[in-house]
């Protein structure tokens, strides 16, 4: 999957055992399911999962690793995907934009991009085989772009992986049934009923459709304008989430909070966000009783190398090397709640340990991570 700021990768086993905890959990809702990675380890689990976002790119991965039978897919995915890699390069918009405009990625790999982009256009396929390309396409543009992992700026030097040729791969898509939607998280919570909630909303200042607008602006095809270094389409001037203003996203939460049709809720929230642990649980005592996990965890990369000017200059400094992400449990059975936060704390205290006590394994990143009421 594609690199991604506030990503799951690493916790998605312990929310999958804490999702499979509640008393209910055979149909989940994942309200912002970014990558999709957790609503495709909740399907992996068994689970029937509906997966929502509201910008273009998220969905599409949703509809790829949630909405995509495997078992009715796959034949034609990898039939479609051998057709694609055949395909001869053509720059046009995005290499414009995104290789010499700006330098995302190498000119000939923004030509091969361009030239399937063109394809996949003109083919007019079924809703999950397009979004199986799509996501075939992104994540082959993923693996040899020139980033720290987000899309608010390019590296000064090339990294070495953007000199690799772009190469199509078909995704990992699961057999069974789920469901994708693209929708604003109020609209998704009033409309779904299941029997858990993942939630887990942006928590400050920057904005998804910022931090990924090349990604966007591929699923889209709309070849918009776009402004500044970076690029970005011009829709991101524009674009205001409560979810990313300190001012109004207290009352973008309670929306949701009060919206969503499910009797158990787990969130996730960052100790970096807009509002802290206390205020959260305020929010969410709203539904019931409420229980906190706390998983210590380095910061994403680009955090932890600092910030620069465009000259290449370092301008600042880093504050921090560590974050907590806050797991809140939530449901109106008290014992519910505790049980919960008792699998996920063994879940991760557990992996940490194997870990550990791998032979001849560094110390990885999973293992600096520790559990905490």
């Amino acid at each position: 999957m594609i690199k991604y700021i506030g990503s799951k990768r690493l916790l998605v086993p312990h929310i999958v055992r804490g999702v499979s905890a509640f008393p209910e959990s055979a149909r989940v809702l994942d309200l912002f399911s970014g990558t999709s990675r957790v609503a495709r380890g909740l399907k992996e689990s068994g689970r029937y999962v509906i997966a929502n976002d509201h910008l273009a790119y998220a969905s599409t991965l949703a509809r790829c690793y949630v909405q995509a039978d495997a078992d009715r897919w796959r034949e034609e995915a990898t039939c479609l995907i051998a057709e694609l890699s055949e395909i001869p390069a053509a720059p046009g918009y995005f290499t414009t934009a995104f290789c010499e405009d700006a330098r995302y990625f190498q000119p000939h790999n923004g030509a091969l991009v361009d030239a399937i982009r063109e394809k996949i256009a003109a083919l007019v396929l079924p809703p999950e085989l397009e979004a199986i390309a799509l996501v075939s396409l992104m994540e082959a543009a993923d693996r040899v772009d020139s980033t720290t992992g987000v899309q608010m700026a390019y590296l000064k030097q090339w990294a070495s992986r953007a000199f690799n040729d772009l190469e199509l791969r078909i995704p990992a898509i699961l057999a069974g049934p789920g469901e994708a939607l693209c929708l604003e998280a109020v609209e998704a919570a009033s409309r779904v009923e299941a029997d858990v909630a993942y939630i887990d909303p942006p928590y400050n200042q920057h904005s998804y459709m910022g931090n990924y607008h090349v990604w966007e602006s591929l699923v889209r095809w709309d070849k918009p304008e776009t402004y500044g270094i970076a690029n970005k389409r011009v829709q991101c001037r524009e674009y205001k989430s409560d979810f990313n203003s300190k001012r109004r996203i207290r009352q973008g939460l309670e929306a949701v909070i009060d919206a969503v049709r499910c009797p158990h809720l787990l969130v996730s929230f960052n100790n970096e966000g807009h509002l802290d642990r206390d205020e959260m649980i305020g929010l969410l005592e709203r539904r019931g009783h409420v229980g906190v996990v706390a998983v210590d965890f380095k910061r994403y990369v680009g955090a932890q190398i600092g910030i620069y000017s465009p000259n290449g200059k370092k301008v600042g400094r880093v504050s921090h090397l560590r974050n907590k992400e806050y797991l809140f449990v939530v449901s109106g059975r008290r014992e519910s709640v505790t049980t919960v936060c008792e699998v996920i704390e063994a879940s991760i205290e557990e992996a940490a340990l194997a870990s550990r006590s791998a032979k001849g394994k560094k110390r990885g990143h999973e293992s600096e991570r520790r559990a905490e009421r």
